[in-house]
């Protein structure tokens, strides 16, 4: 009985699972959200359904909802279970069909009803980089970066960035090298990073110029034998050694360097080789250099060696030798294509297009410095050996001229024969240099245009200004944009006096070379003549900005702010101009002069000293110092200045007179007193010598004061009859003052036999305004107002005619300054002098 119990227990529990009907509206799975979910989450990306107990479910999808009252699928904890069934645990699911998943769907994967999966995918796993392996790709990446941000750096030429990042990298490398010994891979060392490390780090120290760490960093590649071919680098060392002239080790690493290189490499083992030469030049071993150059000329030969064969023939003065290499250098080929590829089609709209766009890329370029550079070398070349080779420097020029013409360089003969007239220039020669630029009057435009130019530019230099003009007009109209052409032809105009028209032609060469200073700077000048101050001005500021150290621009910005009355700017601008020509004694003067007129006394003596320093022969600066020195009452100083002009300008009675004027001052009255008799026998009509000669010997009382009274009663005389002379001269031309010249009534004529002192503004300013610049004026405070008569050369010189004598004479180093008198006491009826008044002449100094 309990057998049949238990077996109807199980059927009713196990009742219902065969019901399944496989006619089963597929409309309801298509709008069942369990099932669809179920569908899209399949192929392993849903976690596995589970549940405890039948009809329990902890999350997991249940069916029950699509197939009616069916029970929630079991967990697949559940085990199924044979004989009796015990109450709490998991009971096995039977049926007689499939109910379309197995145990497998449930415990493993998502519930796949339309048999698209294809098995579970494994799961993605992170990678850890507390692994050793991962630590070093993470180091090595960071030297690379390194190295990369170090190369990157010094293309932009920050220097000292590029070997920071050098040093980084070579501290990450040997920290990576640490890492791989410590995790026992030290077999596994990257030896391209360390090498890619190491070198980096050596150029980076030799672009800094570093050189003692360069070298050796470049050491430590070389000795280590894991590198391959690391000998190369010894022609990096080589190089270092050359910039700190140590030739002889230059030239060991250099052979070294070519010893480890194969014949296969044949370029850089002539590249080595001519370096070997360079380095023997340098060290004046020219048979070892013409040994190297001749090898290369021979295996490979190129422009650069056969120059430097031609130099090394010259230093030993082999004129044949010199001759055969200058003939191997025109024949060096280039390697250049011919420019018509250049040259476009007119019917190929494609060609044209691709033409155009090479026409000026990086290959052209690099082909035009080539030809370039080769036609410097064989111009120079030229030049140096022409008059070496023949007996005179034009058969010598001659010669290269049609050794050229029958080469690859045949538009280099013009400008050899240009270079030839040029050559004549600077022998001086200037026949010969207008006979040989007269032959280009028919060649070439070109040609034509630049001979035309230096054919004006000499005639401009003979003042023919009319073949200057001439030659200008050639010049232009064989190349109109020539900027040298048209600054010619404007300085012709410009000394006609046409200015506008001249700063017309500079103006047209600006704007056809905008960096042509010569047009520039004579547009300044141009303007400058005008009154166009502040153009002028923005013109020299332009060209400043161009020529920063030009002495000539900053004297002309000087003066325009002078003429704009701005000193401080012209001092500003001078101060900077001493700075390029610190020797330069009308700059210094002329700074002298602007602080002078700013009151600034103590500077302007700085300047004018420097100034007389370097040239003592400016007679302004001699004037301006021996009038400072007598404003500070030191006359024996400027005695020493005014002998010194006497010097220069021996025939000026002026110096003299100031020199005896100060020994005067001075307190030195013999010593006067022979200046002025020495004045008297140069200079024997000189009224003011006389005059001062009288009162001299005067007040010395001297027996030869009737002789010089005598004396300057005739001078005054013949004086006044050169005046009445003059004036009715001046009377008689009046009309023809006009047409002859400017303001000649307005110059005081003086005789040539009796020169007359003419002071200075400096010297005048301590004089009353109302005192003539000349000595010898009616004007000054100390002249009589009436001129008195001497007494005849026979009658006696007595002290009672004294009185008739005009012996009053202008000090030529103006009046003297009043000093204190001391002592002074009431005249009294016996004092002889009580009824004269005494003036400060006759005072003691």
């Amino acid at each position: 009985m309990e057998h049949v119990h238990l077996v109807a227990e199980e059927d009713d529990l196990y009742s219902g699972y065969n019901d399944y009907n496989p006619t089963f509206d597929a409309e309801e799975l298509d709008n069942d959200a369990g099932f669809q979910q179920a569908v899209r989450t399949s192929h392993g990306r849903r976690p596995p359904m589970t549940a405890k107990f039948p009809g329990t479910s902890t999350g997991g999808l249940t069916l029950g909802t699509s197939f009616g009252s069916r029970m929630p699928l079991a967990s697949s904890m559940g085990r199924p279970m044979t004989g009796a069934v015990q109450e709490g645990t998991a009971r096995p699911m039977t049926a007689v069909r499939a109910a379309g998943y197995s145990s497998a769907i449930i415990r493993g994967s998502t519930f796949d009803p339309l048999g698209q999966s294809k098995g579970p995918a494994p799961p993605l796993e992170g990678k850890s980089e507390d692994t050793p392996d991962e630590k070093v790709k993470i180091l090595e990446k960071k030297v690379n970066d390194l190295i990369e941000e170090s190369c990157l750096a010094h293309g932009r030429g920050d220097l000292q960035l590029s070997l920071d990042r050098a040093k980084e990298a070579g501290r990450k490398e040997r920290a990576l090298v640490r890492q791989r010994e410590q995790s026992g891979n030290a077999d596994h060392i990257n030896l391209d990073l360390t090498y890619s490390v190491l070198f980096n780090l050596a150029t980076q120290y030799a672009n800094n110029d570093m050189y003692a760490e360069a070298l050796n960093t470049y050491q430590v590649i070389v000795k280590n034998k894991m590198f391959s071919n690391a000998g190369r680098l010894k022609v990096n060392m080589a190089n270092i050694y050359f910039k700190q002239k140590n030739y002889p080790k230059a030239i060991k690493f250099y052979r070294m360097a070519l010893d480890q290189i194969s014949n296969s490499h044949k370029e850089m083992r002539i590249k080595i080789m001519q370096n070997i030469g360079v380095v023997f030049i340098r060290m004046g071993q020219y048979s070892d250099a013409i040994t190297s150059f001749e090898h290369i000329m021979s295996e490979s030969p190129n422009i650069k060696s056969g120059f430097n064969l031609i130099l090394c023939y010259y230093a030993i003065g082999d004129r044949d030798r010199m001759k055969k290499a200058f003939q191997k250098l025109i024949c060096v080929p280039l390697g250049i294509d011919e420019e018509d590829k250049y040259i476009p089609p007119n019917d190929d709209t494609h060609a044209n297009l691709v033409i155009e766009a090479i026409k000026n890329d990086k290959l052209h370029q690099m082909e035009r410095e080539r030809k370039t550079l080769a036609e410097k070398f064989i111009m120079t070349s030229a030049k140096l050996i022409a008059p070496a080779i023949e007996a005179t420097f034009a058969d010598g020029f001659d010669w290269c001229v049609e050794m050229v013409k029958s080469s690859q360089y045949i538009e280099l003969a013009n400008d050899l024969e240009i270079n030839k007239a040029i050559t004549y220039l600077r022998q001086r020669d200037f026949n010969q240099a207008v006979e040989t630029l007269k032959t280009f009057e028919k060649k070439d435009s070109r040609v034509k245009s630049a001979a035309a130019t230096n054919l004006s530019f000499l005639y401009f230099l003979e003042k023919d200004f009319d073949q200057a003009d001439r030659y200008a007009d050639l010049a232009m109209a064989a190349d109109r944009y020539n900027p040298a052409a048209l600054i010619n032809k404007g300085n012709t105009v410009f000394v006609k006096n046409d200015r506008e028209k001249a700063a017309e032609f500079y103006k047209e060469a600006l704007r056809n070379d905008s960096s042509c200073t010569e047009a520039l700077y004579n547009l300044g000048l141009t303007y400058k003549r005008l009154g166009r101050l502040e153009d002028s001005l923005d013109c020299f500021l332009k060209l400043h900005a161009i020529l920063r150290n030009s002495s000539q621009v900053m004297w002309q910005l000087a003066s325009l702010y002078e003429m704009l009355e701005d000193p401080h700017q012209a001092i500003e601008w001078l101060m900077q101009l001493i700075s390029v020509t610190p020797t330069d004694p009308k700059v210094l003067a002329k700074l002298g002069e602007l602080y002078d007129s700013e009151g600034d006394k103590s500077q302007a003596f700085q300047y004018y000293y420097e100034s007389f320093r370097y040239f003592p022969s400016n007679i302004e600066v001699i004037e301006w110092l021996g009038a400072y020195f007598i404003d500070t009452q030191f006359c024996e100083k400027a005695a020493q200045y005014f002998e010194r002009a006497t010097l220069i300008q021996p025939n000026q009675v002026k110096w003299q007179l100031m020199v005896a004027s100060c020994y005067r001052r001075s307190g030195n009255y013999q010593k006067s007193l022979e200046t002025y008799k020495d004045i008297h026998r140069k200079f024997p009509e000189n009224v003011e010598c006389l005059r001062f000669l009288v009162r001299l010997c005067t007040d010395m009382g001297l027996k030869e004061v009737q002789d010089y009274a005598t004396k300057l009663k005739k001078a005054e005389k013949m004086k006044e009859i050169r005046e009445q002379r003059v004036k009715s001269a001046r009377e008689g031309s009046a009309r023809n003052a006009r047409r002859e010249g400017s303001a000649s009534s307005e110059v005081d004529i003086k005789p040539v036999s009796c020169p007359e002192p003419k002071h200075s503004p400096l010297l005048d300013q301590g004089q009353d305004s109302g005192h003539s610049s000349h000595g010898t004026s009616g004007k000054g405070e100390r002249l009589s107002a009436k001129m008195r008569a001497l007494p005849g050369s026979h009658e006696p010189y007595e002290a009672s005619s004294q009185r008739d004598i005009d012996a009053s004479y202008v000090d030529p180093l103006g009046p003297q300054i009043e000093r204190p008198k001391t002592a002074a006491k009431k005249r009294t009826e016996d004092d002889d002098f009580a009824d004269e008044e005494l003036g400060d002449d006759l005072l003691p100094e």
